[in-house]
């Protein structure tokens, strides 16, 4: 490298450490925020997003060592700026009390929010007093929003759902640690719906239900170096529940690690007419450990007991295309 070059990598790297001493910092403890597990931290949440989301330049919202017990919250968009990085290094603790939760389907949620980070963390459901009722919240909700990343946050007894991604372009979740117990019912780690470019790496998953949960509409996803178990296994649909339907095409799921699920990798379509499908589907070097059904593909899926009547009367239900490439490997320990 030259003298010149080094001097303007220099110059460079200055000027990207004053950019980011000179982004705003707003922490939810100036805000009212107590780190007590006790007090409603609700308010100072929120104001400390409309600051941050106000701000017509980066900023970061601090949320620090401490528990914060909060009631649903929506960080709704658009907002001035595309690069809100959220620093977590404390937990939110979500109410377990019914009445506390309201008609909100998402504990945190974001909605027409670009160019968002939630990075570190724990976010704890509270969800196991809950998990009888059917009136109870998903952690954490995307919608409408583009270009995300969740790096290092781990969701802990989500009441219903951990992560919800929905109408979302570009969202990444890497490093992420999802648990709640076997028995716990629809606490689905990971669900993705009519959203295209999302990406998980690095990640792993023990729940009731599905690890990963593919709904119609999906495009371009990729599950890579990913760990499931407990759980249901990586699952694409239910689809074809609609006569009209969006798809699920281009899915790369590869380095997978299933143990102690119920299923690895599964596709499932209610046995019904639907121009839904499943197009361009790879599974790649998946290693199974004690898993009762490793591939499953079911083209007349049906949990309930009113099952059309006319399952037995259709030739192709859903057209699936699907590449089971190189090592799928079971193993009973």
């Amino acid at each position: 490298m030259n003298n010149s070059a080094l001097l303007s990598l220099l110059c460079l790297v200055a000027l990207l450490h004053q950019s980011l001493a000179a982004s705003p910092q707003f922490n939810v403890i100036q805000f009212g925020a107590k780190p007590d597990g006790r007090t409603d931290s609700t308010s100072a949440f929120l104001a400390a997003w409309k600051q941050a989301c106000s701000s017509t330049r980066g900023v970061t919202l601090y949320v620090p060592k401490g528990r914060f017990l909060t009631r649903s919250m929506l960080f709704k968009g658009p907002c001035r700026n595309s690069a809100i990085f959220i620093r977590i290094d404390g937990t939110l603790v979500a109410p377990s009390d019914i009445w506390a939760i309201g008609n909100n389907p998402n504990w945190i949620e974001f909605q027409y929010v670009n160019g968002v980070t939630i990075s570190g963390g724990v976010l704890d459901g509270k969800g196991a007093p809950l998990w009888s009722c059917k009136l109870a919240e998903q952690t954490l909700g995307f919608s409408f929003c583009n270009n995300v990343l969740v790096s290092g946050v781990t969701s802990l007894n989500s009441q219903m759902f951990h992560v919800v991604i929905n109408f979302c372009q570009n969202v990444k979740l890497q490093g992420v640690r999802i648990s709640a117990p076997g028995n716990s019912p629809n606490t689905d780690g990971i669900h993705i719906q009519m959203s295209t470019g999302v990406t998980v790496v690095n990640t792993k998953v023990a729940t009731g239900d599905d690890c990963v949960s593919i709904g119609p509409g999906a495009a371009n996803l990729r599950i890579e170096n990913f760990a499931c178990g407990p759980g249901h296994g990586i699952s694409i649909g239910s689809l074809g529940k609609n006569v009209n339907e969006p798809g699920v095409q281009n899915v790369t799921v590869k380095s997978t690690t299933f143990t102690g699920t119920t299923n690895g990798l599964r596709i499932k379509s209610w046995g019904k007419p639907s121009n839904g499908f499943a197009r361009n589907i790879l599974f790649q070097h998946a290693t199974m450990n004690n898993v009762q059904n490793p591939i499953f593909i079911d083209q007349r899926y049906c949990p309930d007991r009113n099952c059309p009547d006319t399952v037995k009367k259709i030739k192709k239900i859903l057209s699936v295309t699907t590449l089971f490439r190189s090592s799928v490997k079971q193993h009973f320990l």
